[in-house]
């Protein structure tokens, strides 16, 4: 069965809609004490009654997911508050209202800006107080701004506090089911991992070891057991390279490089380069394991080391072929081999870095990618 994700926001859906059924019976209890003074009093009741059920139909709204998810039910309940802030007019003359007399929804015409906060963040809290505040301001009229201007600052207010608080509430909503799936996705690694141990590495492990008792054509059979095993086991100890942004793990795109004769040795925790820089230093690291093959012998081993050491990453590729000169290693260049000089000193070069090799005859050869 799925899992149900947790919503963050739910709370403050929640207090909106006791937001709107109090401020609801606080504008009844404000046309209650007003009574002698409204002009029209069944146009209150009128509006009251409009208010009331548009607070029914909003918190039923707002306390299912699909009056959540999207911002239709909030614009819409903007659009009604604003209507029922110019229905005033049934209950109170224009001129009563711009001589002072209250504008009957009160606190009340507060509830679309939380709502447009809490389902579109800060611009939707101040879309919604800059919509309600000019209806206001057109209610009491230009002359009277400034009398209005502490509520248009509460509504301001309101909606941008609500507003950066529903955002930093999705923001971290958002890592909590990246945390919570990536724990469920590390626990089935690990199953995983226990069941190839105990069953297929053991099996290939045997394999081996027969193939290599027997002899004749069973060491071909031996040999791809190994590189089997080696394999598995690099996908198993492998990682995730992408962390977040444009950078990523540097170890997880170099541990798939290992196979039976090259070891790959990553510290614990991340390497965290910009892609393209992480991108060029693996195809550096792979042109000089493709010179192992081509120039060490057959029968070379390799090892990528790689190292964080304050500001600067090093990565170590070093094995124990033949080994060369650094003469060589320019007549080679002269003699237009690019490998060494384009693919490997030329990409580290371009990144900033430094490039130093180590090698004699029958010493093998280290290179040293310093970034």
């Amino acid at each position: 069965m799925e899992r149900q994700t947790v919503d963050l926001l739910q709370p403050l859906w929640r207090a909106l809609v006791v937001f709107r059924a109090l401020t609801w019976a606080f504008a009844c209890f404000g046309v209650w004490t007003r009574w002698d003074g409204i002009v029209r009093p069944y146009g209150a009741v009128l509006q009251l009654t409009v208010m009331g059920v548009w607070t029914l139909v909003s918190s039923y709204g707002y306390s299912r997911r699909w009056g959540r998810r999207n911002t239709r039910l909030a614009f819409a309940d903007l659009i009604i508050t604003v209507g029922c802030m110019y229905a005033t007019l049934w209950a109170q003359p224009l001129l009563d209202i711009r001589a002072g007399a209250s504008v009957l929804t009160s606190v009340w015409a507060a509830g679309p800006v939380l709502a447009l906060a809490i389902s579109r963040g800060r611009d939707g809290g101040l879309l919604g107080a800059a919509t309600i505040s000019l209806a206001l301001l057109s209610l009491r009229g230009v002359e009277h701004a400034s009398k209005i201007l502490s509520n248009v600052q509460l509504l301001l207010v309101a909606g941008l506090v609500v507003g950066y608080a529903a955002s930093t509430m999705r923001q971290a909503g958002k890592r909590l089911r990246d945390a919570i799936a990536a724990e469920s996705a590390t626990a089935e690694r690990l199953r995983l991992n226990r069941s190839i141990h105990d069953g297929v590495l053991q099996v290939l492990a045997q394999v081996q070891r027969r193939g290599t008792a027997i002899g004749g054509e069973a060491l071909e059979l031996a040999d791809l057991a190994a590189e089997q095993e080696v394999a598995l086991r690099t996908l198993m100890s492998s990682r995730p390279a992408v962390a977040e942004g444009d950078r990523v793990d540097l170890c997880g795109l170099l541990l798939p490089l290992a196979t039976t004769r090259v070891d790959v040795v990553v510290p614990a925790g991340q390497v965290l380069l910009p892609a393209a820089t992480a991108a060029e230093l693996v195809a550096a690291v792979k042109e000089a394991l493709s010179n192992v093959i081509k120039h060490a012998g057959p029968d070379a081993r390799s090892w990528v080391v790689v190292e964080e050491l304050g500001e600067n990453v090093v990565v170590s590729i070093r094995d124990d072929g033949l080994g060369t000169t650094p003469a060589r290693l320019e007549q080679a260049r002269v003699d237009g081999h690019l490998g060494v000089s384009q693919s490997i000193r030329g990409r580290i070069t371009d990144l900033g870095g430094t490039v130093t090799i180590r090698t004699a005859p029958g010493e093998g050869t280290e290179w040293e990618l310093k970034l």
